[in-house]
């Protein structure tokens, strides 16, 4: 090693960004410029939730809500394209991934300690009525997009912050940083090496204890995403639901834990690990397997875990 030359470190920064935790990480001699590649990293992720967010009129998600029933509304191709993977997903899936989920009214789940029972099964069909991703049009030559029933809506909540990710990274790496992680609260994506030339390590939280870990990875040019009742559940009759809705019954899924999806794309792996709960086990692994380069743990309610064929997990 010539002398002089200043060993790699890495260097991150933490901040709230798309309503979620997020951490960046750049591996780099010069601390200055790895915290200018951060910085430019924060500015895209706070571009992308501009364009999301459904917390802010006028961005093109709440345009295309206001709108439904009535008229389709030209968006950008950034937001159409991204509309388009996510019916792409909704197919594979069969409809257990799907955008319009944001129809559901929010009375129906609230996930707070007011809630003491679950609604009836025919209320819950109903509240979910809406939620149709065929109902979503969209016309290429025209770019817009048109929610045929009124009162539908769209919703990123399952794929944008995968997206963020994803997009954050490949601005680092045009930058020229060979090496970082862009951790989405907890969905992750990495590249390159850790600053003694090896992998890096992630671990696999255990759903039974938020933020312990039951297993670590080692990982490079990889996203890592999980999906868990442990985030946000409500206990009613000593029985724990999860905050994730199966969107054809409108009920909460039971049975599964936690769902982590590895694959190169952060996007797909986000998007992946809820429909993989709500298909349950034996569905969504064989449909994890028959799609190239992503694998699955599931962890299920009596804590035994499954994985995808080509995953040998210890």
């Amino acid at each position: 090693m010539e002398t002089g030359k200043k060993p790699a470190e890495v260097f991150k920064k933490g901040m709230r960004l798309m309503g979620n935790q997020f951490e960046i990480s750049v591996v780099s001699e010069e601390e200055q410029w790895a915290y200018e590649m951060i910085d430019l990293a924060v500015v895209e992720i706070q571009r992308i939730e501009k364009l999301l967010t459904t917390y802010n009129e006028e961005s093109e998600t709440n345009q295309i809500n206001k709108a439904a029933g009535i008229a389709p509304v030209k968006v950008c191709e950034e937001t159409f394209r991204l509309i388009q993977r996510s019916i792409r997903i909704s197919n594979i899936t069969q409809g257990a991934f799907d955008i319009s989920y944001g129809s559901v009214d929010k009375s129906l789940w609230n996930f707070d300690a007011n809630m003491t029972s679950l609604p009836d099964e025919k209320t819950a069909k109903r509240m979910v009525r809406l939620i149709n991703y065929h109902n979503i049009i969209l016309d290429e030559n025209a770019m817009t997009v048109f929610l045929k029933e009124e009162g539908m809506r769209i919703g990123f909540g399952g794929i944008g912050k995968g997206y963020a990710a994803e997009m954050a990274k490949r601005l680092l790496q045009k930058m020229g940083v060979k090496s970082g992680i862009v951790n989405a609260s907890g969905d992750l994506t990495a590249w390159g090496f850790q600053p003694d030339e090896k992998p890096w390590t992630i671990g696999i939280v255990n759903p039974n204890f938020s933020g312990k870990i039951f297993s670590y990875m080692n990982i490079t040019d990889l996203a890592v995403a999980t999906s868990g009742n442990y985030e946000k559940f409500v206990m009613i009759d000593g029985v724990k639901y999860s905050h994730t809705i199966n969107p054809k019954t409108g009920l909460p899924v039971r049975g599964i834990k936690s769902v982590t999806i590895i694959t190169p794309n952060a996007e797909i792996a986000d998007a992946m690990a809820t429909p993989v709960t709500i298909m349950g086990i034996q569905a969504g692994l064989d449909m994890i397997n028959q799609i190239k380069d992503i694998e699955a743990i599931v962890i299920d309610d009596n804590d035994v875990i499954y994985t995808t064929k080509n995953l040998h997990f210890t």
